[in-house]
This record gives structure tokens, C-alpha cells and sequence, in this order.
């Protein structure tokens, strides 16, 4: 093709006018068109599921809370993905989870959309509990852009709230997280019967959610949260979820390693019965006031010895038997042989009925049958 065709084609495929853009049928690489078209689609997709969230168009849900009655007095903890403020909401103490995934530079549409959906479904899990050992939900808002934030320099001043914002309001534990206890008594343990009232709150907590059909899927006790009176409540249900009647829809590494069940570490189908194997991990660590697998090297070496060898913590000579053989069943590697959380409490009812001279209270076997 001389220079002055090509020249031509080059014109022709260029806008004429200026009015319109004309171009060869034989130019168009399809392939490349494909991939361009479905970006452009997901962009708009995703633009339009964001908008959907906007105050002009969000439809609120019934535990969505009116902004204007929460009161923001000073942050307890700050994390990667959020902020903790201690507050009140309609005069009542609470702690407001502030949760920002970052400005457009650094997260994407894409992410933003899926976090604001695992979101939701946390506090639409989560508002409907209500148990003694569950932290109470009091609210939530998936566009809090009217709170008011107190800024680093006082009171007086106050933060913008960040645009992707969203946040949740619960009932404030003045006791910390289990964890932060266990390690202020790492040096002495705790008495056997704090330890007990502890396993049974957890217990009780875990057979309630479980009745319920939630499978909570990071029980640890960093999610543990402690009341003035150091009454247990489970908290944080960001990978909670209700059970599948198919195990096989359940699969995937959820969880906290060191926490997480062999099934759940392995890829496998699971069930509620990873919550199990999860309490064990903790009933150990609050006895022991120890952190599980503290001599282990690595994420790789611990995964394959709790898959593929069998690896549990060591249990105390000095654990009671009947404690010790509650431990033993719950972290079994085979889900089946783990029994039910009602058993659990069943069980830790009686070992508490035998220090004490009590007898067990009657409905532990039936509360939530």
C-alpha cells in the first residue's frame, strides 16, 4: 500500500467533520473491543451500586440509626480498616465501630462495593441476636455522613467523616477483650472458678448463635468482650454467617490460623461444628493463660501440623480430666466427632456442679431447643 492510501485510511477512520467517527470493519480487533466493553460495563455496575447507598436513594433499614442522637466523646482503639469511639446514643453508653476502606486512590470501586456488602450482612445477622453472652447491637448506618467526630485536637473541633464511611453502634463493655485479661493474668492464671463462669459464657454465647443457625467463623478471644462485672459477650460478626443446609456451600479459609479448624484450614466443606474446634482453642488458652503455638516457627509449619499431624496445644498434667477430655473432643480432627455446644455446656455445667456441690441447673440441655 503506497504512502498516500495509507495516508487515506488514516483520514477515513478519523472524524470527517468533526461531527462523527467512521472506521473500517476490518480494523476492529474484537477481542480487544470485548474486554474493554465488559471493564466499561463493571465500572458502570459498580458506580450504580454505590449511587444505590447515596441519602437520596438508600432505602434505610429497620436497624438503621439516626445519626443525630449519637454523641462521640473520644476513640478507644484504632485498627487497620476503622476506628473505635466511646459514646453515647440516646443516653445510653455505647462504642460507635467506625470502618473506612480508604479515599479512590487507594481502594477500588470494586472493593468498596464488596466491604460495604459484607457489611451489611454482618449487621443484618447481628441486630437480630439478643442473648446475655452476645454483645447487644444497637444500630447501624450505611451513610453516616452527618456524625460528628471529635478531631485529634479536643473536643471542641470535629473530624470530617471520611466518604466511604460506614459505622456501627453496640453496647460499650467497660472490661476489655478477653485476650487483654488473659494476658494481665498470664502470670498467675486465673482461679478455676472465674475460669469456669468464662467457658460457660462462651459456651452459652456459642450454643445460643449455633440455635440460631449462625456459624460465627472467627471465635477467638480477641472477639471475646468483658463487662465491668467480667460477664464474657461474643462480639464481632464480620465473618459471621448463617449456616448453609449444604455443607458443600461453606468452604474457604475464614478465621483467625491458630483458631481456625482443620477442615476450614484445608479448603473443606464445614459447618458449625468449626466453631467447636474454635472454642476448644480458646477454652485451652483461657486456662492456661498462654497463647496457643507459641513455639511454632511458622504459618506454613502450623497449618500442616494441625491439617495433616494431628498438632494441638499441650494440656497442664495438673488440667482436670474431665476438662481435659472436653478440650480433646472439640478440637477432634473429624467435625463429626466434636459434639454439639449444648453438650459443651452440658458438660462444664457439671464439672462446676462437682467443685462447687451444686447441681447443674436443669435447663442447660433444653434452653434453646
Amino acid at each position: 500500500m503506497d504512502s498516500n492510501k495509507s495516508g487515506e485510511n488514516v483520514n477515513l477512520r478519523r472524524s470527517m467533520s468533526g461531527k462523527g467517527v467512521f472506521t473500517r470493519a476490518d480494523t476492529f480487533n474484537l477481542k480487544d473491543l470485548d474486554i474493554q466493553l465488559e471493564k466499561k460495563l463493571s465500572k458502570v455496575l459498580i458506580k450504580e451500586i454505590s449511587a444505590s447507598f447515596s441519602r437520596n436513594k438508600y432505602k434505610p433499614e429497620e436497624w438503621e440509626i439516626d445519626v443525630s442522637k449519637l454523641d462521640i466523646r473520644y476513640v478507644i482503639a484504632k485498627g487497620t480498616y476503622g476506628t473505635v469511639f466511646r459514646g453515647t446514643y440516646d443516653g445510653k453508653d455505647i462504642a460507635v465501630k467506625l470502618l473506612d476502606w480508604g479515599s479512590e486512590e487507594v481502594v477500588t470501586d470494586a472493593e468498596t462495593a464488596e466491604r460495604r456488602s459484607s457489611f451489611y450482612k454482618e449487621v443484618t445477622v447481628w441486630h437480630k441476636l439478643n442473648h446475655p453472652n452476645v454483645t447487644q447491637f444497637v444500630g447501624a448506618s450505611m451513610v453516616p455522613s452527618d456524625l460528628r467526630l471529635p478531631s485529634d485536637k479536643g473536643k471542641a473541633e470535629y473530624g470530617a467523616i471520611p466518604t466511604r464511611a460506614v459505622c456501627v453502634v453496640l453496647e460499650f463493655l467497660s472490661g476489655g477483650t478477653l485476650k487483654q485479661y488473659l494476658i494481665k493474668n498470664r502470670a498467675k492464671r486465673l482461679p478455676f472458678d472465674v475460669f469456669l463462669r468464662l467457658a460457660l459464657d462462651l459456651a452459652r454465647g456459642l450454643e445460643y448463635l449455633h440455635s440460631q443457625r449462625i456459624v460465627h467463623r472467627d471465635v477467638k478471644t480477641e472477639n471475646m468482650l468483658l463487662d465491668n462485672e467480667k460477664n464474657l459477650k461474643i462480639a464481632d460478626f464480620g465473618v459471621a454467617r448463617v449456616e448453609a443446609r449444604n455443607p458443600q456451600e461453606m468452604t474457604g479459609e475464614t478465621g483467625t490460623l491458630g483458631y481456625m479448624a482443620p477442615e476450614v484450614l484445608d479448603g473443606k466443606p464445614y459447618n458449625r461444628k468449626c466453631d467447636v474446634y474454635s472454642f476448644s482453642i480458646c477454652l485451652w488458652e483461657m486456662y492456661c493463660c498462654k497463647m496457643p503455638y507459641q513455639d511454632v516457627r511458622s504459618f506454613g509449619e502450623l497449618m500442616t501440623g494441625v491439617v495433616r499431624q494431628g498438632l494441638r496445644p499441650k494440656i497442664p498434667r495438673h488440667c482436670p480430666s474431665k476438662l481435659a477430655r472436653i478440650m480433646k473432643r472439640c478440637w477432634d480432627g473429624i467435625p463429626d466427632n466434636r459434639p454439639e455446644m449444648q453438650e459443651v455446656v452440658q458438660k462444664l455445667e457439671e464439672i462446676r456442679a462437682a467443685v462447687t456441690g451444686q447441681s447443674p441447673p436443669v435447663c442447660s440441655m433444653f434452653c434453646f431447643a
